[in-house]
């Protein structure tokens, strides 16, 4: 008994309090939570507004193409935008999130110093990374609407910007709406690998314990179950709004 319970002291009960109690450890987990959730809803903020001017930009220049009408000057400036949405994608769908970030912080905002200036980087960043994704998910929800509908609204007398705004988008958002609740769940895993710039998250609030206590277990469990425990709270309220949408239809 006596050599288990020296195990357990040792094993257990001592990296916990290491890890969690002196000091007040515990509140570097909170703070990093917070900060992550933070990041991660100020980022998909950007995703999706971005994300959906660009869907909009793409599948009206699509259109534009089967239409083979409008304005010359108005079909030129689409074309612009669409290309330059096309590069913008290609770009971002193409290259790591880490390396992104690391550009972004060194690079691009290398002047910028302090814990403001790399929240605002890693927001940013995770934003416009998240905004290429959503960008495609609205842009399919948009073409999967039949054309007879558009035709439809048209003939009633609606312009091409009404008719997208009352008959086309409510339509298409109600499809991709699990989906984009699942890119809120991916951007957020993808969010704890901020502290390659030193931005203060779950995970790096873990990785400082660890280095105070050395310490690895109980630092490094802890926050992926944190991270667990979000994720399958978030997978079960996809499940349900898919249950939700998929009974209105009928």
């Amino acid at each position: 008994m006596d050599g288990l319970s020296q195990w357990w002291q040792d094993a257990v009960a001592n990296p916990f309090y290491q890890t969690f109690i002196a000091k007040d450890r515990y509140m570097m987990i909170i703070k990093g939570l917070g900060q992550t959730l933070l990041l991660t809803l100020l980022a998909v903020l950007i995703g999706f507004l971005l994300g959906f001017l660009i869907a909009v930009v793409r599948s009206t220049a699509d259109k534009q193409k089967e239409l083979k009408k409008g304005n010359p000057i108005l079909r030129f400036l689409l074309r612009f935008l669409n290309g330059v949405c096309k590069v913008y994608l290609t770009i971002f769908r193409g290259t790591p999130v880490i390396v992104q970030l690391l550009i972004f912080n060194f690079v691009i905002f290398g002047s910028i110093r302090g814990s403001g200036g790399v929240f605002f980087v890693a927001v940013l960043t995770f934003g416009l990374n998240s905004a290429a994704y959503v960008a495609e998910i609205f842009r399919s929800g948009i073409m999967s609407i039949e054309a007879g509908q558009f035709e439809a609204g048209r003939s009633l007398g609606f312009s091409y910007a009404s008719t997208m705004l009352h008959i086309i988008l409510p339509q298409a958002f109600k499809n991709v709406l699990p989906a984009l609740a699942n890119e809120f769940i991916v951007l957020l895993k993808e969010t704890s690998v901020v502290g390659y710039i030193a931005g203060q998250d779950l995970t790096r609030a873990a990785t400082q314990i660890q280095s105070q206590t050395y310490q690895a277990l109980f630092p490094m469990v802890s926050v992926a179950l944190i991270y667990l425990l979000l994720v399958m709270g978030l997978t079960k309220l996809v499940s349900l709004l898919e249950r939700r949408l998929r009974n209105s239809e009928h």
